[in-house]
């Protein structure tokens, strides 16, 4: 007898949850509408069962992701703030929680004229892109040290038709001389977790690369002493932060920056470290 989607999902939830996956309803759906090429209300919808095919697909699925492939390399796209973009293993999965950066880089740029924004160590585009999505008049660069990010990036850029120029480089190095001195707001996502923590991470982060996870203060006082010259009087630096680090990134920014602050995400955990330039 062939199952309808709803009973699909039912047991495909069940056996997630049972394998300790996060948000197994969830999961379970965003692989099926991915399977069926549909959204949600379609999925629902829909009265005929699966055929071997999809069911060969959706059961593929769901053991890759009991065994720890981030759902967002089974399905190769990530939303982000109003865009989607593409994703793919060697390159970092952008979070939910990454968003607050764009709203400070927003609020930094205000009622700014052409207001100049850099994405420092920007994975698949994600910053970059979605402050160009809503500020079409910016002019925004993004920067990483992976060839493989920056292919991703540019290519994420291309498909959004969003003008994000994408240079290959460590944090602000590859950028343009001529911007020295101009550029209103640097936005960095940079690399945080110890790496005496790295085996401790889920599978599913620890399917990012070790570029993009592994670092520590030193990355933030590299950025720190490069973005004190590149930006303007009074621009500003904001950072991710993981939220045992906020004194640290602090003090290492204090000394090239007039005002120093932490501020928290939606759970209140410190999230970003947002540092004005004199």
């Amino acid at each position: 007898m062939t199952m309808r989607p709803a009973e699909v999902l039912r047991r495909a939830s069940g056996y997630l949850d049972r394998h300790g996956v996060e948000s197994p309803d969830a999961t379970a759906e965003i692989l099926l509408m991915h399977v069926l090429g549909t959204d949600r209300t379609g999925l629902y919808a829909r009265a005929a069962g699966l055929d071997t095919r999809e069911a060969r697909m959706f059961g593929r699925a769901i053991c890759q992701r009991c065994a720890g492939t981030p759902v967002q390399h089974l399905t190769g796209d990530q939303p982000f703030r109003g865009i989607t973009l593409e994703v793919r293993p060697g390159v970092f999965v952008p979070r939910p929680e990454t968003e607050l950066l764009v709203e400070h880089a927003l609020a930094e740029a205000g009622d700014r004229e052409d207001p100049v924004v850099v994405d420092a160590g920007t994975g698949t585009g994600a910053i970059a892109l979605a402050v160009k999505h809503e500020r079409p008049d910016a002019m925004v660069f993004a920067t990483d040290l992976s060839a493989e990010a920056v292919e991703l990036a540019r290519a994420n850029a291309e498909r959004l038709r969003l003008a994000v120029t994408v240079l290959e480089g460590d944090l602000l190095e590859a950028l343009p001389v001529v911007l020295r001195g101009w550029v209103d707001v640097v936005v960095s996502n940079p690399p945080y977790v110890p790496a005496e923590e790295f085996e401790d991470l889920p599978a599913e982060v620890r399917a990012d690369p070790v570029l993009a996870l592994v670092g520590g203060i030193e990355v933030y006082e590299r950025l720190g002493a490069q973005a004190s010259r590149w930006l303007r009087g009074g621009g500003l630096l904001a950072v991710e932060i993981d939220a045992r680090l906020g004194d640290r990134v602090v003090r290492a920014l204090s000394s090239a920056f007039a005002e120093v602050r932490v501020e928290p995400d939606l759970t209140g955990r410190d999230r970003v470290v947002l540092a004005r330039a004199p």
